[in-house]
């Protein structure tokens, strides 16, 4: 008797534990997902107090996501291997920390160097988050709602950002934007320390240094080639050296993937059309979101001198459909599977770049907040299914390293989008912002438009079914 007993398994949490750790682990993604955005709105307070212009400014935004992007993996990998509690303190503290050097920063090359490093905190946060909410959560119905809530907290912190951001630069200036982390960081490890459980992954893969290191340099050289190429111009010997670079490097990270028992990225699972096109899915929205986002900021402030507090507030309408939507998507992916919300997605995504490919000066506000709101619909109806269908495509041992990839298709995306956004208006005058922001919206659209490609490819099954289910024969083909 006394055998068995110590021998039994143990009990699952109960409901009411399952959705406090999904409220821990939102709390936490709500702080990364803010800090993506709430410094585009601050960008050209930032540029006045430091005296920089918007191409260094690119980085302040790039620093964060491009390192984030390139250890989110690794992190993922760590958490499942030493336990994804311990990560995720980890995290929390490095990301405190930085942001306090963020906010003390004198100069440009402190503030990116502070970022990087924040970018780095950040990166044991979000793979982790999901992971500890997907093994908290065995059944598919529940995982699913579950997820579309995470989702929709990382929608709404993405998108209220540049709200906060406003309100935080008008009442104390641009540095607030990064105190305001510590008291967020302090209260989340008290309640990590207090009602999250550690886990960990079956089996500890072995760490991919080489891996690593590539990956972090495809990133670093792609997005490094975006921001620098308008002005070092795209033919000029630099950047020839980089395209080299960039090129041996992702040759040899392909190499090296493939040729590794234990992976750092798995590159097989691409093969997977519904897997492949969620990655994919996820970067274009990220793309969509980030070039809005920054794309509003420069206009509403320098083309039609707004103020940051009202620029941000602007972003309010995205902010309301993305909240409202994201928990519906999570539904409709529980009962009917992803295709239906991403079709959805991609239809309001592309109706709202298209509102906007022929911005003027003087074009109407309700105009611009209306395309605002349909972007935003459209970014909430998309995460739940792309994160679903991308972690579904992968063995719950290795939630980590699931979470971790649809996370870096994310900041890569919004590093592109930064970039491209960035480039598009840089050494652009105040009268010919908005015309230069034309192709920038035309992106947007066609971001939407590779949505419909995703659905066409997303598996038309309800999460609940058994050809549904994570792991069940048939759903990672």
């Amino acid at each position: 008797m006394l055998t068995s007993s110590l021998s039994a398994p143990p009990s699952p949490p109960s409901a009411r534990r399952r959705w406090t750790v999904l409220a821990v682990c939102a709390l936490s993604m709500f702080l990364v997902g803010v800090d993506t955005t709430i410094v585009n709105v601050g960008l050209p307070e930032i540029g006045r107090g430091l005296d920089v212009g918007i191409h260094g400014l690119e980085w302040v935004v790039d620093a964060y996501t491009v390192v984030l992007a390139g250890l989110l993996v690794v992190s993922g990998a760590l958490a499942d291997r030493f336990g994804r509690r311990r990560i995720f303190r980890c995290g929390l503290l490095v990301f405190g920390l930085a942001s306090l050097v963020c906010a003390l920063a004198p100069s440009l090359g402190v503030l990116v160097a502070a970022r990087a490093v924040q970018g780095a905190g950040a990166s044991m946060l979000s793979p982790v988050a999901l992971a500890i909410v997907v093994n908290a959560m065995p059944d598919p119905r529940e995982r699913a709602r579950a997820i579309g809530v995470w989702a929709s907290v990382f929608g709404l912190s993405m998108a209220v950002g540049p709200v906060t951001g406003g309100a935080l630069i008008a009442a104390f200036g641009w540095r607030s934007v990064f105190w305001i982390n510590a008291p967020v960081v302090v209260t989340a490890l008290v309640l990590v320390a207090v009602f999250v459980p550690e886990s960990r992954a079956e089996h500890a893969r072995r760490p991919d240094l080489p891996g690593q290191a590539l990956l972090t340099a495809v990133l670093c050289l792609f997005v490094g080639i975006l921001i620098e190429g308008p002005r070092i111009g795209w033919a000029s010997p630099a950047a020839l050296t980089g395209y080299a670079l960039l090129t041996a490097a992702t040759a040899g990270f392909v190499l090296v993937e493939l040729r590794r028992d234990e992976p750092l990225m798995d590159l097989r699972l691409f093969r997977r059309p519904p897997f492949a096109t969620a990655v994919l899915g996820a970067t274009a929205v990220f793309v969509a979101l980030n070039v809005s986002l920054l794309l509003n900021t420069l206009y509403l402030q320098h083309a039609r001198g707004w103020t940051p507090l009202a620029s941000g507030a602007a972003t309010l309408p995205m902010a309301l459909g993305a909240v409202l939507c994201a928990p519906w998507s999570g539904a409709l992916v529980g009962r009917l599977g992803p295709r239906r919300p991403l079709l959805l997605a991609g239809g309001f995504t592309t109706v709202g770049g298209l509102c906007l490919m022929n911005l003027g000066q003087d074009t109407s506000v309700p105009l611009i907040l209306f395309s605002y709101l349909l972007i935003g619909v459209g970014f909430g109806f998309a995460n739940a299914p792309l994160t679903n269908t991308a972690v579904s495509g992968l063995p719950r041992s290795r939630a980590g390293v699931a979470g971790a990839i649809t996370s870096t298709a994310r900041q890569v995306g919004a590093a592109i989008g930064i970039a491209v956004a960035g480039g598009l208006v840089a050494g652009t005058d105040a009268a010919g912002l908005a015309a230069a922001s034309h192709p920038g919206w035309l992106l947007v659209a066609a971001c939407g438009l590779f949505l419909f490609v995703v659905a066409r490819a997303s598996r038309p099954t309800a999460v609940g079914t058994p050809a549904g289910r994570p792991g069940a024969p048939g759903t990672n083909g």
